[in-house]
């Protein structure tokens, strides 16, 4: 159920409504009732006997209100499907529903928005013959959350409230932008922990932005929210959007909770620049969105950073759309894999332009894209396309592959670096998909928000492996550097992890190159040219 008082903006689990809901509504929002069958017309249908329910509303002053909008929501029983938004400008309203368990909520609002609205919620409603509920804004307490930052602005903020009874969940939610919110439990009690909610609200300070949300399990809905956190009680989040090769312009970032619906924290960053976001750990894993400027005639390229952990009084930084740009993995349990062998078929699916801390872009910017597949030294075929995805045919016995794909990156006249990743590897047909052994070399220099290292200085480069390499183990792995644009090589030590060499003067390129052999013999040549550049 959303507050009138200022434009909804749809949850990102909108869909879990159903259709039934939203027409309910916006008849509401049009000035319509619901129609509901008369008895005898519910008798001739051969549906189930129905009872009247009938809803009172009173505004905080006890009187009865045409202010108001009330949903009925089936959960169990006869009328589980059931889904009722009635009105009367009276404030009593009458409804005929089947048998069942419900959950009702209902939004109470004044001729005056700076008032505030009150939300009452009952979560369950056993309907086995006529009722009355009254629904009493004087029932309900304050929504008093705030953030440590005394003149920041509040935007938004999101109530959900998510009821669960013999396998079906129901859900009800009020949007509102301004402060003044009042909630109340309505009715008997459910079942323990078969009553989910929380509350997001969103703020914008001089210091910092704020996302404070708390989440809430029992059998009963909210009577009034009290939060006043301090900074040491949040975890402050800095989001970096880059503008390597000075690629400048406007960027967007977008924080939000990663469970259950919410409307989210977004605002614009002119580039290369930082976000300070303070989060409360207690609502649990955090989503990162970054949408890079538009280039010409191409979308705006948007990277994710999904379940991010957080901590209380610590700092997580998190950079977008910087180099070092290259080949990256999805090491999160149950991800695809790089690479599958299904029959006669071989799939790569690799992100070869991934930024410096391995975000895959949704709208690479690549001038040239292509894949090969050699069988026993013999070229299978040619892919050109999107990088490091392409698809092959092959025969079934068992060969040694060379599979390589590479990428040129930038737009339109804007060259950029060029991305190789060359793996070799021996492979037959099997009874069903397998995973190739393939792997990446992840470099992460520390760089500005221009993609440059400072000139004539000595680095440590972390280097990370990932995909076969990582769960097998590495039998090799050497690094080279180049600064004549991959013409010669100097070959770097690797010591606890890391890359270590000395950059070159300023304005000068530092191409980057990793050959690895797991224990299984596989190999990997990752070639970086240009991968960075110096000040």
């Amino acid at each position: 159920m959303n507050d009138s008082s200022t434009p909804p903006r749809a949850p990102r689990t909108a869909g879990r409504r159903t259709a039934l809901r939203t027409l309910a509504l916006a008849g509401v929002l049009a000035g319509t009732t619901l129609s509901v069958l008369p008895p005898a017309a519910v008798a001739a249908s051969g549906t189930p006997e129905t009872y009247t329910l009938t809803i009172r509303h009173l505004d905080r002053e006890g009187r009865a209100t045409r202010g108001y909008r009330t949903h009925v929501a089936g959960i169990s029983g006869p009328g589980a499907q059931e889904e009722a938004a009635p009105y009367d400008e009276s404030g009593t309203v009458t409804v005929r529903l089947p048998k069942g368990r419900y959950l009702l909520d209902s939004m109470l609002y004044g001729p005056d928005p700076a008032t505030g609205t009150d939300w009452v919620v009952q979560p369950r409603l056993d309907l086995d013959g006529d009722r009355t509920v009254t629904v009493d804004a004087r029932t309900t307490a304050p929504v008093d959350v705030r953030p440590p930052e005394p003149d920041a602005r509040r935007l938004n903020g999101i109530g959900f409230v998510e009821v669960t009874h013999e396998g079906t969940t129901r859900s009800a939610n009020i949007m509102t932008a301004r402060e003044g919110l009042r909630v109340a439990h309505l009715g008997p009690a459910s079942e323990p922990g078969s009553v989910k909610e929380w509350f997001d609200t969103y703020w914008s300070g001089a210091r910092a932005d704020y996302v404070l949300g708390y989440t809430f399990t029992s059998g009963r809905a909210l009577t009034g929210l009290v939060r006043h956190p301090t900074a040491d009680e949040l975890a402050t989040m800095k989001i970096r959007g880059a503008a390597p090769e000075g690629a400048s312009g406007t960027g967007f970032v977008s924080v939000q909770p990663s469970a259950g619906p919410t409307v989210g924290l977004a605002q614009s960053l002119q580039l290369p620049a930082t976000a300070t976001v303070l989060v409360t750990p207690e609502r649990g894993l955090w989503d990162v969105t970054f949408t890079g400027p538009a280039a010409p005639e191409t979308p705006p390229n948007r990277y994710e950073a999904n379940g991010i952990a957080v901590h209380a009084g610590a700092t997580s930084t998190h950079t977008f759309g910087n180099a070092v740009f290259g080949p990256a993995l999805d090491t999160r349990p149950g991800a695809r894999p790089a690479g599958v062998r299904d029959g006669d078929g071989i799939a790569l699916d690799i992100p070869l332009l991934a930024d410096g801390d391995g975000h895959a872009p949704s709208a690479p910017r690549f001038r040239t894209a292509t894949a090969t597949l050699h069988r026993d030294g013999v070229l299978i075929g040619t892919r050109r396309g999107e990088p490091g995805r392409a698809e092959f045919t092959t025969t079934p016995g068992a060969a040694s592959y060379r599979l390589t794909a590479s990428a040129t990156r930038g737009d339109g006249a804007a060259a950029g670096g060029r991305v190789t990743a060359s793996w070799t590897f021996t492979s037959a047909a099997a009874a069903r998909p397998a995973a190739l052994p393939l792997s990446t070399v992840r470099f992460a220099p520390d760089l500005a928000l221009d993609g440059t290292a400072a000139a004539w200085v000595p680095l440590r480069v972390p280097v990370t492996v990932q995909g076969a390499a990582a769960e097998t183990g590495v039998r090799s792995l050497t690094v080279s550097t180049s600064v004549d644009n991959g013409a010669t090589w100097t070959r770097v030590s690797v010591r606890d992890g890391r890359a270590e060499f000395r950059t070159p003067g300023p304005g000068r390129s530092v191409s980057l190159r990793a050959e690895l052999t797991d224990t299984g013999g596989n190999t990997l040549t990752q070639t970086q040219h240009n991968a960075f550049r110096t000040r």
